[in-house]
């Protein structure tokens, strides 16, 4: 791996321009020095904020927002996101849908995941390299090297899921090829380690990170934009459930919640339209300043449903009709899709705007022309992972049907606790994770996971033409890899290509 998948050191030249160099030139192009830059923890915070930054810049095309647009390929991959026409996320030339791109090694949409996370490692692997030898309080390095730790191990967790094969816990170690895995600026040309050896360094990097933040204090308000110690252990509990590691993941996933300071969005913040960081739940996003919005290249122009943009207005975002139908009618979810727009039960802003059967309303902007925050990790994740983690846990279920209840009961205040055992209640709790995190990233991670093919044929209302045909992907299929970049084949002679 050649530096610049790596590292690069001036924030204004590096992380804030939409910079177009190749992914993998050597030097960085910032004019201020390495020393410079970490002279003072003041400086080196810079480094960190631009890491944030970089998550929601566009990446090339409109549809590549950061971090958010690969959530959006992601859900688009599965079967309960959709939308009634060939265009951007679902055809071979504009995104991962039709599952084409993502097996080209020439494709934007493979280097665009792959060049967006190694940045974030590169400038992560900076700070954690220098900055011990700035000067600056100890409390503010050990807090910026937390950041930085727990950035690579996410940053590292999302390269793995996506390029390497699926971690499989009945046959550990996992010896199958993961990713080029640099730890300082100074790793080049790496081979690729394995998804095993990825995994324990992604364990590392958030164990130590979640020392260091150690006791300080629960992030709120625009503070939930930068990683904190709950925000660690939410992205550790997640690793364990992909993992298969039920027992670390209830009881990381506990910990999350019982920690304070987040709560279960109420029945109308549930309705307020996912655009606000301040929202009790979230614990960690983006919070979207109204001066650097981008009109047509943000999460919220592609996903919105009243969005000012072509793509927005034109092209409603779908749920599956069979997932919407298991959605209890006294449930607030429920209403964040609507079966049968018209006028009067679905307003739009315009009326060049189209409406579609089961079309989305989950997603508003916050203010024109397309602002808004993205959601990265909300509590509910949390319930959903401890539910079913202990689901899967001998002698845990009781826990499992408890948990659920306590989530449930807020967003359905006529649930019933459940009494299903066995597979019935690990179902259960599945079909309230496709329904709460639609859109939010989680569903071909989620199929990849469980080891359980795709099937789009069993969603009446999917329109088969609008991913090419493709509607069904076996479980294990050499597709759930997506191709290692040509440039990073070219320009590392240690790396291995993907089957």
């Amino acid at each position: 791996m050649k530096r610049t998948t790596i590292i690069a050191f001036s924030l204004f030249t590096i992380l804030l321009s939409s910079c177009k160099k190749d992914m993998l030139d050597t030097e960085p192009t910032g004019s201020a020095s390495e020393a410079s830059i970490f002279a003072t923890t003041a400086n080196a915070k810079n480094v960190i904020n631009g890491i944030y930054r970089y998550l929601f810049n566009r990446y090339s095309d409109q549809n590549q927002p950061g971090h958010g647009g690969v959530m959006l390929q992601l859900d688009f991959m599965g079967e309960d996101l959709h939308q009634a026409q060939a265009t951007w996320y679902t055809t071979a030339g504009s995104g991962t849908g039709g599952w084409v791109s993502q097996r080209s090694d020439a494709s934007g949409f493979v280097s665009y995941p792959f060049r967006l996370y190694y940045r974030c490692i590169g400038n992560a692997n900076a700070i954690v390299d220098n900055i011990d030898k700035a000067e600056g309080p100890d409390s503010d390095k050990k807090l910026l090297k937390a950041e930085a730790l727990a950035m690579r191990a996410w940053s590292y967790f999302n390269l793995v899921q996506l390029f390497g094969k699926r971690y499989d816990a009945a046959t550990k170690p996992n010896s199958q090829l993961g990713l080029s895995m640099p730890l300082n600026s100074k790793d080049l040309k790496l081979p690729r380690s394995t998804v095993e050896e990825v995994y324990t360094q992604i364990n590392k990097d958030l164990d130590e990170a979640i020392t260091l933040f150690g006791t300080s204090p629960t992030p709120s308000g625009i503070a939930k934009s930068h990683l904190s110690a709950v925000a660690a252990k939410a992205i550790k509990a997640r690793v364990a459930l992909t993992m298969q590691d039920y027992v670390a993941a209830a009881t990381l996933a506990k910990q999350v919640i019982d920690a304070g300071g987040f709560s279960l969005m109420s029945a109308a913040q549930y309705q307020a339209g996912f655009n606000d960081i301040t929202n009790p739940e979230w614990i960690w996003g983006v919070y979207m300043q109204a001066d650097q919005g981008d009109t047509f290249g943000s999460y919220l122009a592609q996903i919105s449903y009243d969005g000012n943009t072509t793509y927005i207005r034109s092209r409603p975002k779908r749920i599956n009709s069979a997932l919407y139908a298991l959605i209890s009618n006294t449930d607030v979810r429920k209403k964040m899709w609507e079966p049968a727009p018209t006028a009067a039960n679905f307003p739009l802003p315009l009326s060049t705007y189209v409406r579609e059967p089961y079309m989305s309303r989950k997603f508003a902007i916050r203010t024109t022309p397309t602002i808004g925050d993205v959601p990265y990790i909300r509590l509910s994740e949390m319930y959903l992972i401890a539910a079913e983690a202990y689901a899967k846990t001998a002698g845990k279920e009781a826990d499992a049907q408890n948990i659920l209840f306590t989530y449930v009961q807020k967003r359905d205040p006529n649930y019933v606790k459940s009494t299903n055992t066995g597979q019935a209640l690990v179902d259960e709790i599945l079909i309230h994770r496709r329904v709460e995190l639609w859109a939010e990233g989680f569903r071909f991670y989620d199929l990849k996971r469980l080891n359980q093919a795709l099937d789009r044929t069993v969603v009446p209302n999917f329109v088969s033409a609008s991913v090419g045909g493709t509607m069904q992907i076996p479980a294990g299929d050499v597709r759930w890899q997506f191709a290692i970049p040509i440039a990073e084949i070219q320009a590392n002679p240690n790396t291995a290509p993907n089957p």
